[in-house]
């Protein structure tokens, strides 16, 4: 995805875009419930998917939390509805997704067509399994370090890493950055996307 311009004062600006967040039970609610407020807050239209119907359950590192209702399943959802991909932590939950054909295939989709896609903690798990990750520059919680290397990805310390279309982070503690480099992430595909749409891109 070409790096674009955005107008100052529209940097924060994705309203109407349609984000999708994939999670299973145990994410890290903290790596869920902020970026998805920050892109709400933002204007997104945000839907939760998941492998499973009803609620989805998350926890405080290894605590249970609270529940989240899911608005579709991994069977119902189509990767061309939505313009940006989330994807949260946690341990369980990411080695769960990691293996489930229908998340690997979104997230392929959203690769192969250089929509936005950011991936927090250990999410990038998912990418790894996906085949997403090779000559890559990306970070993610400091234990799944090995396998992004192995994959073929340029893993780094960094609280956040922007690589073309890919915003990832380590933690948590990440979040303030991350948050806010995915919603400029999202708002840069937008931006390109009506200017294709103006004419004034041209293939």
């Amino acid at each position: 995805m070409e790096v674009i311009r955005v107008p100052k004062g529209q940097q924060s600006d994705i309203s109407g875009m349609r984000v999708a967040i994939i999670v299973a039970d145990d994410f890290e609610q903290s790596e869920f419930t902020e970026p998805k407020k920050a892109l709400e807050q933002a204007g997104a239209t945000v839907k939760v998917i998941s492998p499973k119907a009803g609620q989805v359950t998350g926890v405080n590192h290894d605590t249970k939390a609270d529940s989240f209702p899911v608005d579709l399943t991994l069977d119902q959802a189509k990767p061309d509805d939505f313009e940006g991909l989330m994807l949260p932590g946690g341990a369980l939950n990411a080695d769960f997704l990691r293996m489930n054909p229908k998340a690997q295939e979104f997230v392929r989709r959203f690769d192969q067509t250089e929509r936005p896609m950011a991936v927090i903690c250990h999410a990038p798990w998912l990418l790894v399994s996906s085949g997403c990750v090779k000559g890559r520059t990306l970070t993610s919680y400091y234990t799944i370090q090995d396998d992004i290397r192995n994959a073929g990805g340029n893993w780094v310390d960094k609280e956040m890493m922007r690589d073309h279309n890919l915003v990832t982070s380590r933690s948590p503690k990440d979040l303030p950055a991350f948050n806010s480099a995915m919603v400029s992430l999202f708002s840069e595909y937008k931006t390109q996307k009506a200017q294709q749409r103006q004419g004034t891109i041209t293939a």
